[in-house]
């Protein structure tokens, strides 16, 4: 299992979350992957899913706030 090396963006209480009942977060791992902790919305999304995308039963489509992704942008490798 990887590690989570760093946090992309702000921390969630810097996006309104005070009493942290909603954290969206992107975090790099240590194997250059990332984790997001979101919102599940497979249950409405997944037959929207265009033709070309896929879902394994394992995978699960999350939805996380438009800030969260611009905080992180910064943040985010280019390569």
């Amino acid at each position: 299992m990887s590690q989570i090396i760093r946090r992309l963006g702000v921390a969630p209480r810097y996006r309104g979350s005070a009493g942290g009942g909603t954290c969206p977060d992107i975090f790099e791992l240590a194997d250059g992957n990332f984790a997001v902790i979101g919102t599940d919305v497979t249950d409405s999304l997944d037959t929207q899913l265009p033709d070309d995308a896929g879902r394994a039963d394992y995978e699960r489509i999350v939805v996380i706030t438009r800030e969260t992704l611009v905080k992180a942008k910064k943040d985010i490798p280019d390569a």
